[in-house]
């Protein structure tokens, strides 16, 4: 079992101050490199994923998998559970209990890649709280594991530092004016003027981040990888209320469900 990673009181207090904070060394090279072979199974599709779980998260569905932007994989745990209570798994448990408490549990998983030369592999601004349906208990600690170095080039997570204690989310838009051709939402941000910290990232190293904390990142111009590992926990309480309204993350769910920014525009 994987010993529990020493976080500090100065690393609790950028969490709560900041809305994200970034942990080094999370994951040693040995645990990194057991991943790496379940992760690439997965991304090769030597594991099968069916459906719209394993897509192109800039929106090209029907294109080749060679010509994907962004290498999507949502729920990697459902689909190879042996990943279930890995070192990953264990490590940032112990964590999200210290920043969130003990009555938390793993919502979702996620695979992000972006491959050597996609300019176009840009997440946009967004909180990730406008996608989910509304529930009373909205505590969130996701954790954003890794694989290969990360900087500006190859799109490294960029955050609006303290954006999660503004009053209200931020208006989003949908990225091609309509959720039906896109599903992507994106943030108003001033980049001249909103406090944006990049997060460069170590092979190995994670970011957490709170559930109304501005986030996005760039294409990859370089000439390397940009693979990460999502990992989310949230309350037990909230999970149980996502599922029971059909809501389990996955991109083949057939379900509507009002979300913070749904709940806004209805307001507005």
């Amino acid at each position: 079992m994987a010993a529990p990673y020493p976080l500090t009181d100065d690393q609790i207090a950028a969490y709560a101050r900041d809305g994200w904070v970034h942990l080094p060394g999370f994951l040693d090279e040995a645990t990194m490199q057991q991943l790496e072979q379940s992760y690439m199974a997965l991304l090769r599709r030597e594991l099968p994923v069916p459906g719209r779980d394993y897509c192109d998260m800039t929106g090209g569905y029907d294109r080749p998998i060679e010509q994907y932007s962004i290498l999507n994989v949502m729920l990697p745990r459902r689909y190879h559970p042996r990943l279930c209570g890995d070192a990953y798994e264990t490590r940032a448990r112990g964590v999200a209990a210290r920043l969130l408490g003990d009555d938390i549990d793993v919502d979702y998983d996620q695979l992000v890649a972006k491959p050597p030369g996609k300019a176009d592999a840009v997440f946009h601004w967004h909180q990730d709280l406008g996608y989910w349906p509304i529930t009373a208990d909205t505590r969130t600690a996701t954790f954003w594991l890794a694989f290969d170095d990360t900087d500006l080039d190859n799109g490294c997570l960029k955050f609006v530092d303290g954006s999660h204690r503004e009053p209200e989310l931020r208006p989003h838009r949908p990225l091609l004016g309509s959720r039906d051709e896109n599903h992507t939402l994106v943030a108003v941000v001033d980049e001249q003027r909103d406090p944006i910290r990049c997060a460069r990232l170590r092979r190995g190293d994670v970011t957490v981040h709170h559930e109304r904390a501005l986030h996005g990142s760039g294409g990859n111009t370089s000439s390397r990888w940009r693979r990460g590992w999502v990992l989310a926990f949230r309350s037990q309480a909230t999970i149980a209320q996502e599922r029971a309204l059909g809501f389990t993350h996955s991109h083949n769910d057939d379900v509507q469900v009002l979300t913070w920014i749904g709940a806004q525009t209805l307001r507005g």
